[in-house]
């Protein structure tokens, strides 16, 4: 397999889906698998092989997440010369109604029960308008709102439009194309230049220069070399990787593919945690179909470049999503981290050279390699570059995945893409990081997102959970959580955080209690102090981080819980 035979399969499957004049897309998140999309994919299917004729005419597509997740099971209709239709919440009976309507071949003017133009703008065209049934009609989304219309998509830009199981698909969309041109046109030293030059950092929550990274693995002499993507997403309330892997399994794969030739490694793993089963799935798929088409495997397109990917499946130990922790259990060990220097760039899995990308990160480099570095670093801020892709959670009119420019505000997120708070109630804090981050109070929502600002603000960018509390909810209580998230998932190797969670928790406690002292107070702020600067690895190092800013920002909220007692 070259790269003219790739493009003329991309060519063929684009032929092939432009012969339909409808095209229906059910999303197959696990998010939308949950709520029964199914059920729904076999009932527009059976709703195809019914309708005399639909079949040659219309085809049920497949898809990874829609992104908004809270209105899920979503379907989008797509025919020649119309606009897109997403509708939201379908259940079975409605799924019927769609195939009824958009399939039926032998319809004559609209349905029985048409709908004026003006009571449903969400169709775009005044042809929709008219046609479309009115119990259909409710439940459309609009494409133009804020949600959709202020997101600048380069990971997530075919999420949602294609079959994450057809390798086919993926080519049609322009997948395989970054390597294809690597493999011909650039050396290894090219590609790790061009990722610095883009300015593109890891997002995995440290926000190390990727470009950087890859030239210490790459200059580091060694006969073997390794690839890792970390996949071991862990934050209550994040799901930015699994719905990556889950939608576009393909383009994580291409990532890996070329930071392995990059730096010099024939050899790399994939490491997912057990509870992605559907990630774990299309991974694995999209592995085994890249093998067959010699996309991996040896003699890579026609070259000499070999590559060997394949999955390790994690237990779910948060302390996992840490480097050498990760490492140590693909090697068959207990995972737990280690002290660095050295660093996995020098020496890695099984002690030789290694690299360690997000899957976040590794979705971003085939656009990079394709459109150009200067392209990507146009977006963004000055010191952060690109996009990044957050799980909007928490109490919000609209939650799901979203990806931003970096330097968006906070504002632009909850009230605009997230439509803002419901039931009446009024934003209080915006949650960044996940059990390593902190909380950021409504005076600093016209804050921009990035790495700096969320730092200055005692918060940190994480791996992209993005959690909004209203003023239903007690602060003490919300970092309580937290911390005894961290306390559970602490690995106990240093005392600092196997001794100092606990602690922290049993102070939380004794406030929240009533029973609290001012002492309390200050002896809880200064055991938060030790663990963040004592601790081995990043998870105690950021564990206090929920209660410290919480602190800072509702330091009455604490106040009040004091006995008086000193």
């Amino acid at each position: 397999m070259n790269n003219s035979k790739l493009e003329t399969l991309a060519q063929k499957e684009r032929e092939r889906q432009a012969g339909f004049e409808k095209r229906i897309f059910c999303c197959q998140s696990t998010a939308c698998l949950s709520a029964g999309a199914d059920l729904l994919q076999m009932t527009l299917e059976q709703g195809v092989s019914k309708q005399n004729g639909a079949g040659e005419t219309a085809e049920i597509v497949r898809t990874g997440c829609m992104g908004l997740c809270s209105r899920g099971p979503l379907v989008r209709v797509e025919a020649k010369d119309e606009p897109p239709i997403l509708y939201e919440e379908v259940t079975a009976d409605l799924a019927k109604q769609i195939a009824s309507h958009h399939l039926a071949t032998d319809k004559k003017g609209a349905p029985d029960d048409e709908i004026r133009p003006t009571d449903f703008p969400h169709l775009r065209s005044r042809k929709q308008q008219a046609a479309t049934p009115e119990r259909l009609a409710r439940h459309v989304l609009p494409l133009d709102s804020p949600f959709f219309t202020k997101q600048v998509r380069v990971v997530l830009s075919e999420t949602g439009l294609i079959d994450p199981e057809s390798l086919d698909d993926y080519l049609a969309h322009g997948g395989y194309q970054a390597l294809a041109q690597i493999l011909s046109k650039m050396s290894p030293e090219d590609v790790c230049n061009e990722i610095v030059q883009s300015g593109l950092r890891g997002r995995g929550g440290a926000g190390f220069p990727t470009g950087v990274k890859w030239n210490l693995t790459r200059e580091t002499e060694s006969e073997e070399k390794y690839v890792i993507i970390n996949g071991d997403e862990g934050d209550p309330g994040a799901y930015m990787d699994r719905t990556i892997m889950e939608a576009d399994p393909h383009r994580v794969l291409e990532g890996m593919i070329i930071c392995a030739y990059a730096v010099g490694a024939n050899k790399g793993y994939l490491y997912i945690r057990g509870e992605y089963p559907v990630a774990i799935q299309r991974i694995n798929k999209a592995i085994r179909s890249a093998r067959r088409r010699k996309i991996v495997g040896r003699g890579i397109l026609g070259t000499d470049f070999d590559f060997f990917p394949e999955v390790r499946i994690g237990a779910g130990a948060f302390v996992c999503g840490e480097e050498t922790a990760l490492i140590h259990s693909i090697e068959g060990q207990r995972g737990i981290p280690r002290i660095r220097p050295p660093y996995p760039s020098q020496s890695g899995l099984w002690n030789v050279p290694t690299v360690i990308n997000n899957v976040e990160t590794a979705a971003n480099i085939p656009s990079i390699i394709k459109k150009g570095a200067d392209w990507y670093a146009a977006i963004g801020t000055e010191k952060s570059k690109g996009t990044k892709v957050f799980a909007l959670t928490g109490q919000l009119r609209n939650t799901g995945l979203i990806e931003v420019p970096m330097g968006i505000t906070l504002r632009e997120i909850v009230y605009e893409m997230g439509d803002g708070v419901p039931n009446g109630r009024s934003f209080k804090a915006a949650q960044t990081g996940g059990p390593s981050g902190g909380c950021i109070p409504a005076e600093h929502l016209d804050s921009p997102v990035d790495y700096e600002n969320l730092t200055k603000l005692g918060s940190i960018m994480g791996s992209g959970g993005l959690v909004i509390i209203d003023d239903s909810t007690q602060m003490p209580d919300f970092a309580r959580f937290f911390i005894d998230f961290c306390v559970d998932e602490s690995c106990g190797k240093c005392l600092p955080c196997r001794v100092g969670t606990v602690q922290i928790r049993n102070k939380l406690d004794k406030m929240i209690a009533g029973k609290g002292s001012v002492e309390d107070l200050e002896s809880l702020e200064r055991l938060c102090r030790t663990v963040q600067t004592t601790s081995l690895c990043g998870l105690g190092k950021s564990a206090p981080n929920p209660v410290l800013s919480t602190m800072t920002f509702f330091r009455d909220e604490y106040e009040s819980l004091l006995s008086g007692d000193s």
